[in-house]
């Protein structure tokens, strides 16, 4: 028995595991109640309880949703990676702007709850949602350049996200994987119940 929990502990510390949501900032992609799995070998091998790297597998890339120890939040997050090391990156009346070029938005839809459209900057497509109005106080940021080493993360929930705008950069080191599913869903809102419909939901 203790030899199952000794491999289990390291399994989920460098191989994969799998994470409550319990917010909403990365709607509508993935909602409060989702469990992701964490892919910890998407980028790299890391000594076991630790961040310390032993071997690189691969670099994040600008679209991953990412998972990461803040250093500054003390706490977990995940949030979609906007911003590579050097590039130039801005929010305008919550148009993303990397690098001087404007993302395209497509499929905008008004709900009760707020704004939702479809993103696109350099091939990679993906939802956003946006404040019932369309722009927030959090709505314009920078333009800032992401340094060496670090990444600029926003949440897909732009006006209700405490992400790069409020923490700053994210150092390479805190990234711990990536996800791309979602293995299981329950609805808070709703005594718990099992969201079928998004059990192994791909992201």
């Amino acid at each position: 028995m203790g030899l199952f929990l000794v491999l289990m502990i390291v399994f989920r510390s460098s191989f994969a595991d799998w994470n409550t949501v319990p917010s909403g900032s990365m709607q509508p992609t993935i909602v409060e109640g989702d469990r992701i799995l964490v892919n910890k070998l998407a980028y790299d091998l890391k000594i076991p309880l630790t961040h310390t790297s032993v071997y690189d597998f691969a670099e994040p890339q600008r679209g991953d949703i990412v998972i990461f120890d803040s250093h500054v939040l003390d706490m977990k997050l995940v949030k979609r990676l906007i911003g590579l090391p050097g590039d130039v990156v801005a929010l305008r009346d919550n148009r993303l702007i990397v690098n001087g070029v404007e993302a395209q938005y497509s499929n905008v839809e008004h709900l009760a709850d707020g704004i939702v459209a479809q993103e696109t900057f350099g091939g990679v497509s993906h939802r956003i949602k946006l404040a019932p109005s369309g722009i927030s106080r959090y709505s314009s940021y920078g333009p800032v350049t992401v340094p060496d080493g670090q990444y600029l993360m926003l949440g897909d929930n732009r006006d209700n996200s405490e992400d790069s705008r409020f923490i700053g950069f994210v150092p390479r080191a805190e990234i711990v994987g990536r996800t791309e599913r979602v293995v299981l869903s329950f609805n808070y809102d709703n005594y718990y119940l099992p969201r079928k419909d998004r059990f192994f939901h791909t992201l």
